[in-house]
């Protein structure tokens, strides 16, 4: 079976030498994924969440394996003045920032409208979307010095929607329009911002889904049917596309929402039951 067939991937050969990157949510999931594939491309890979022994045990990891090297921050996202500390700090040890991928985040489990309070939607708003703000607020003045850029971690629910998931979607939905507008308002300075929009990915949360299912094989085969690929992406998938659009080579690519899905939202999906026989 070909590497592309199982998921497995290659080490990118896009450089990002010496650069400085921050990455919310690194320890883990995708953000895990983008500090690897990044900390192999020789970058400098600022890591952040709210557990410190999962900080330091990846950023020792992965500046052991690598080429570049991982440090690792304790932030707590929902807090702004924590966010404007870590870049701050970062500033400080390392005198630039090249690159914000904007990552940590959380789903909730699927459930209509009327079962999510106002205190949930807010709680996930600030999360998942004011976090990016002031992550993006806070970096942009050091960001425009070195032409950098900003990746945001979007969903493709984002962009299609998802039956109940009200806040998630909402969230990502505004992640993607905070995305375009400020591309439009950053390009004046040479700083490219774009958002990535993956659908079904091999994270903790997906592992935890799995094992949780009265069929966990069973689990796997359903989810994998979403994409044409007939699977889900590995972390690493996710941050290689993010190393792309940090590097040279996606030059001029500003304002995107990029589908990293598997071909998931191509064609029609089955909504309901064919309400008759028909014969042809």
């Amino acid at each position: 079976m070909s590497d592309q067939a199982t998921g497995k991937t290659e080490q990118s050969n896009l450089s990002y030498k010496d650069k400085v990157v921050i990455i919310t949510g690194g320890s883990k999931g995708i953000g895990r994924g983008c500090a690897t594939v990044f900390c192999r491309a020789g970058a400098v890979v600022v890591i952040c969440a709210r557990n410190i022994s999962d900080g330091e045990r990846v950023a020792d990891e992965l500046t052991r394996t690598c080429s570049g090297n991982c440090v690792f921050h304790q932030c707590d996202v929902t807090e702004p003045q924590q966010i404007k500390d870590l870049i701050d700090w970062t500033i400080s040890k390392y005198g630039r920032l090249d690159c914000l991928i904007n990552n940590a985040g959380y789903a909730p489990t699927a459930r209509p409208i009327d079962d999510f309070s106002i205190e949930d939607f807010k709680d996930l708003l600030q999360l998942n979307l004011v976090s990016y703000f002031a992550a993006c607020k806070f970096a942009l003045p050091h960001l425009r010095k070195t032409s950098g850029c900003i990746i945001n971690m979007s969903s493709l629910v984002g962009v299609i929607g998802n039956k109940h998931y009200s806040t998630y979607v909402t969230t990502k939905g505004g992640i993607n329009a905070l995305t375009k507008t400020l591309a439009i308002d950053e390009a004046e300075n040479g700083v490219r911002v774009n958002a990535v929009c993956p659908a079904v990915v091999v994270t903790p949360l997906y592992e935890m889904a799995r094992d949780k299912a009265d069929d966990p094989q069973a689990y796997v085969n359903w989810s994998s049917s979403w994409h044409w690929l007939n699977r889900p992406a590995t972390i690493e998938e996710i941050g290689n596309v993010c190393l792309f659009l940090a590097s040279d080579a996606a030059s001029f690519i500003t304002g995107v929402e990029l589908p990293v899905s598997g071909g998931a939202e191509l064609g029609y999906g089955i909504k309901t039951e064919m309400p008759m026989t028909i014969s042809l």
